[in-house]
């Protein structure tokens, strides 16, 4: 028995420390975005865009500036869709513009539509543009860059799923340039870069999308679990950096801080967030160069796709198309895009972290069950049930051991009055005792330890997925990825207002009511065996459900749900297995002994204890 105890204790212990050196050691930093001003850019021979220099029209180095033709002040090209609108600044031919139709920024419902991309001279500019790298037989400023002043050629001014548009730009030097926009009823674009030599001579250039973001995020806080920054996969290899990683890097070749990745065959980069995604995806099976790159004078984030060289004869046309995925990282959507529209390990852009072997079938279930059930809140308790019967071969055998244990618990204390003097020897019975009964005294903290993986990778899921944000469960509950939010302060959420961020040890008075029923629950649970004898042990058990209650209770919703729900089946499935097994858990008097200060000594330890 004291085995079983010291296992469990450690690994409670264990689990402990990793939520306490997860979620308090390495605190969540928010960082403060900085409004830059717009740059220009040229295209340089190797395949990159360096900053200097500047697009142009005409042929004219000089002949756009951002004081003569701003994003602002330039005609533009409406998108409407299904779930996108907003429009196409014909100043670099950008996308900057652009609002997701079918999310708000909070629950409220006068709540404005989330808006994923914005022009130059706004507050976190973040714009995608198309254009061309000089290569040989062509000046740097006869290609289209991010500031060429493009015309409109199609005859319909709003790009739709039914209406593509197209834009035009004669460099006057015998090249004419073509930019065409698709888009599906989701949120993946189609761009068409074209190129038509009709001069006496052949040309070589390069195509390629940029995506660029100025300063971080508004409200980023970079927590450890989630990657917010870049996101790139080449040739089935993916690679991640934070906003604060980019920042730190250093190319003194290259003059900006820059990381090239050469793909041969298939991959895509861009901007992630924590529900959204900007990302370029060039067409696959052949190479191109993916960059990204950091530029500080400016505070701007820049990622790059730039295709192979394009030899453009005299009188021949040339065209590449390229794909922008830009809106909202849904699972079902993302995966058909992986499955149906060939874009590889699209799917592995949503951060599943290092339980993904875990984390993706785990969500997999729970949106099939959302599908059948409607509702986010009851299909978390309906997955809890699935993984509980998945592992509870594993806890009968744990609550079979602890009846068993019980039922021992005679045997040991004659071998405790036995050896009581001689721990080596009572150590020695006791094993004997457990093998001769087959025992384990360790199974019973086997079902927690399994639990911990399962644990992490549940809340991965709810904290990064799309589709637990804003998702109601039920009355006050309207979102599962935000914490609680009832607490006395509002009297539960009988008064209209929300509970303020506490950071002081006030924040007791901001604990809501779900953190509670989490710690009755685990506290409860423990009530189904009588307090360890060890003075020590027992405090920790009797602080545990407490010190839950109070570290969960700023975790979304969803998972402390989960927490909840896991603790009343582990109650029914523990007391069921046990009162079948001979051994009915004394609830009542379990309550009871908590209350008292410690157990009573035994009659003959008390008068030798009186003797001494």
């Amino acid at each position: 028995m004291e085995n079983q105890n010291k296992n469990l204790i450690l690994a409670t212990v264990l689990s402990l420390v990793v939520i306490v050196v997860w979620f308090f050691l390495f605190p969540p930093e928010a960082t403060n975005p900085t409004l830059t001003d717009e740059q220009t850019t040229s295209v340089a021979t190797d395949g990159t865009l360096p900053v200097g220099g500047a697009g142009s029209t005409a042929g004219s180095l000089e002949a756009i500036t951002d004081a003569d033709a701003s994003p602002a002040t330039a005609a533009r090209v409406g998108i409407e869709t299904p779930r996108l609108s907003g429009s196409i600044s014909l100043l670099g031919g950008r996308i900057d513009d652009l609002f997701l139709s079918d999310y708000q920024e909070t629950i409220d419902e006068d709540s404005a539509t989330v808006r994923l991309l914005r022009p130059v001279g706004e507050r976190g500019a973040y714009y995608a543009s198309f254009g061309w790298a000089a290569a040989q037989g062509i000046a740097p400023e006869a290609v289209p860059g991010p500031d060429t002043l493009w015309s409109l050629e199609s005859a319909n001014d709003t790009l739709t799923p039914e209406t593509p548009v197209t834009l035009v730009w004669d460099n006057g030097a015998g090249q004419v340039f073509r930019t065409t926009f698709a888009i599906d009823a989701d949120y993946m674009f189609t761009v068409d870069q074209s190129v038509q030599n009709m001069g006496d001579a052949a040309v070589e250039m390069r195509p390629y999308g940029l995506v660029r973001r100025h300063g971080m995020p508004e409200g980023l806080r970079e927590f450890f679990i989630l990657n917010e920054g870049i996101v790139r996969m080449a040739d089935g290899r993916l690679e991640e950096m934070k906003y604060s990683k980019m920042s730190d890097m250093n190319d003194a070749e290259l003059g900006v801080p820059a990381e090239v990745a050469e793909a041969q065959e298939s991959g895509w980069i861009g901007f992630t967030d924590h529900y959204w995604m900007t990302t370029l995806i060039p067409e696959q099976g052949q190479p191109f160069r993916s960059v990204q790159k950091y530029l500080p004078s400016r505070d701007i984030f820049q990622v790059e796709a730039v295709m192979p060289r394009q030899d453009v004869a005299a009188g021949a046309e040339v065209t590449i198309s390229t794909r922008l995925f830009a809106g909202a990282k849904e699972w079902a959507t993302i995966r058909e895009y992986q499955n149906e529209d060939g874009v590889p390990r699209f799917i592995d852009s949503i951060d599943w972290g290092w339980f993904y072997f875990l984390t993706k079938p785990i969500f997999s279930v729970l949106h099939w069950l959302n599908q059948h059930i409607g509702n986010m809140g009851w299909s978390i308790i309906a997955l809890t049930l699935i993984l509980k019967a998945i592992v509870l071969p594993l806890a009968y055998k744990s609550y079979v051991s602890m009846a068993r244990m019980k039922e021992l618990q005679p045997e040991l204390e004659k071998l405790q009055a036995r050896h009581k003097d001689d721990r080596q020897a009572l150590q020695t019975g006791m094993m004997e005792l457990y093998k001769k009964n087959k025992v384990n005294p360790a199974s019973g903290c086997l079902p927690m330890i399994v639990q911990i993986p399962i644990f992490f990778s549940l809340y991965k899921v709810i904290f990064v997925t799309i589709e637990l944000r804003h998702a109601p469960w039920i009355g006050w509950l309207q979102d599962l990825s935000a914490p609680d939010p009832t607490s006395i302060l509002n009297l539960f959420g009988l008064l209209p207002w929300g509970t303020p961020e506490i950071d002081s040890f006030f924040f007791i008075f901001s604990l809501g009511v779900l953190p509670i029923f989490l710690g009755l629950s685990m506290w409860l649970q423990q009530k189904l065996n009588p307090l360890p004898p060890d003075p020590t042990q027992r405090m920790i058990f009797a602080w545990m459900p407490w010190v839950f209650m109070f570290m969960l209770g700023s975790f979304s919703s969803g998972l402390v749900l989960y927490w909840i729900a896991n603790n009343v089946i582990t109650f029914v499935q523990q007391y069921s297995i046990m009162t079948y097994h001979g051994h009915r858990p004394d609830l009542f008097g379990n309550i009871l002994g908590g209350f008292k200060r410690k157990p009573k000594e035994p009659a003959k330890d008390k008068e030798t204890k009186d003797k001494t």
